[in-house]
């Protein structure tokens, strides 16, 4: 390893390499590193070399002629070399340049970008363990389990009580005039929406993308916003490859609200 002059170097409990440089920094050994970040200059990965790193941050250019494996890459350039590989989670960067034999995976813009994806396609993603060999399939189960830790947890809070009929009842769309009583307020279909969205994370079924997009759409809930409670519903027909009727029925009293434009989940 080429190490500038004011280079820190850090260790942390589980024995990554967190390397903190203001100069150019090429890499010509395989390690594992939790933080890589050049405050002024680029990063190279020598050819043959595998680096595993949590975030890499550069301030101008991340040239990989090697192997990189990394959650988060920000940089003014990413540039992969002959042979080179990248599995980037999440690619930030204002120009990315391939060689023909280079391979990148991954390269999503951000974490949610990354969760609605998987939601969409939970069904795919739960079936996906059956059709792999036993390697595989144990590959799959830890990834299923990261995930899993990474996501937020769902939030354990007794359901505001609300009457049978709102929950068991689904009305055709009305427009706004013909509102429920027991929603005329906006404190109140909060509190109708929350007893929703708890009870359908309380589902055993849900993808780690479906998760995230119903917890989102609790703490938008939550937070009491309209344009943020609205927006967050919005997404949750994306994040939901298959919703219920009971969240087809809230985001449907939600639209009726502002004004009786057509049901987010049509």
């Amino acid at each position: 390893m080429i190490i500038p002059q004011g280079t820190e170097i850090t260790v942390n409990d589980a024995g990554q390499l967190a390397i903190r440089t203001p100069g150019n920094l090429i890499i010509q050994n395989p390690g594992n590193y939790s933080h890589i970040v050049s405050t002024s200059g680029s990063l190279r990965i020598d050819p043959n070399v595998k680096v595993d790193a949590v975030t890499v941050q550069v301030a101008d250019t991340c040239f990989i002629a090697g192997s990189l494996t990394a959650w988060h890459v920000k940089a003014r350039r990413v540039v992969l070399e002959k042979g080179a590989q990248a599995f980037i989670v999440i690619r930030d960067s204002e120009q990315l340049e391939l060689d023909k034999t280079a391979r990148l995976v991954g390269n999503f813009a951000s974490e949610k970008e990354l969760y609605l994806l998987l939601g969409r396609f939970s069904q795919q993603l739960q079936a996906l363990p059956q059709g792999l060999s036993p390697v595989g399939q144990e590959a799959a189960a830890e990834l299923a389990a990261s995930v899993a830790e990474a996501l937020p947890p769902a939030e354990e809070k007794k359901p505001v009580e609300v009457a049978s009929s709102e929950v068991q009842q689904k009305e055709p769309w009305q427009p706004a005039s013909a509102q429920e009583p027991a929603v005329q307020t906006w404190a109140n279909l909060l509190a109708y929406l929350e007893t929703v969205l708890v009870k359908e994370m309380a589902s055993a079924e849900l993808s780690p993308g479906a998760r995230a997009g119903l917890h989102r759409a609790l703490t938008a809930v939550r937070g009491g916003r309209p344009d943020e409670v609205r927006e967050a519903f919005g997404e949750l027909e994306m994040a939901l490859f298959e919703y219920s009727p009971l969240v087809a029925e809230a985001s449907q009293r939600l639209s009726r609200w502002f004004g009786g434009e057509p049901p987010v989940f049509g």
